[in-house]
């Protein structure tokens, strides 16, 4: 599937406008994708210069810390708290990413179908390519190894910000790297 920038930028803003959202790609530069990630929170730009979502980017606190709300971990320290997933499960995420809980429930609150929100979800995604690996903080353990169930009421994550909550999908082509996060305080 063929994504341009307008495709691309319309999908990111429609899921996740209503969240508390970090969604940013960078480029690929490390052997070892997890420096990578550290780059990203600290806010290095687009390769492409397109548009993500950045809520606390005019935050005071980003002047102590560039990668705020993240922590800035050590990479050993990120690599353990990230699973790999298939796609279909980060095809799952990025929606329900949409809304605080991280559940598909977070759907109900659009007005396109499901699937139209699948296809937005898959138009994100399509900008890494189809062999770009999709890693995750979130522990909803599905049947299979690498999978996320999403009907299971039971659920964990790694926290890897200040907030109380935060969970979110890294993508890892063999140029870039994708990081759609979303955050809560309760």
């Amino acid at each position: 599937m063929f994504v341009d920038r307008m495709s691309w930028e319309a999908a990111v803003r429609h899921l996740y406008e209503d969240a508390y959202p970090y969604d940013a790609t960078g480029p690929r530069r490390e052997e070892n994708w997890v420096l990578d990630v550290l780059a990203l929170m600290a806010r290095v730009p687009d390769p492409r210069g397109w548009s993500g979502l950045d809520d606390a980017a005019q935050s005071p606190e980003r002047e102590a810390s560039p990668s705020y709300p993240f922590v800035a971990h050590p990479p050993e320290y990120m690599a353990r708290r990230l699973q790999e997933i298939d796609r279909d499960s980060a095809e799952n995420l990025l929606l329900a990413l949409t809304d605080d809980g991280c559940t598909l429930s977070n759907l109900s609150r659009f007005t396109e179908s499901e699937e139209e929100l699948r296809v937005m979800a898959r138009t994100i995604l399509a900008r890494y390519g189809n062999t770009a690996s999709c890693h995750t903080n979130v522990n909803r353990p599905g049947h299979v190894s690498g999978t996320l169930d999403f009907t299971s009421s039971s659920w964990g994550y790694s926290p890897l910000s200040v907030h109380s909550e935060d969970y979110g999908l890294i993508i890892v082509s063999e140029t870039e790297v994708g990081m759609f996060w979303n955050f809560a305080d309760y």
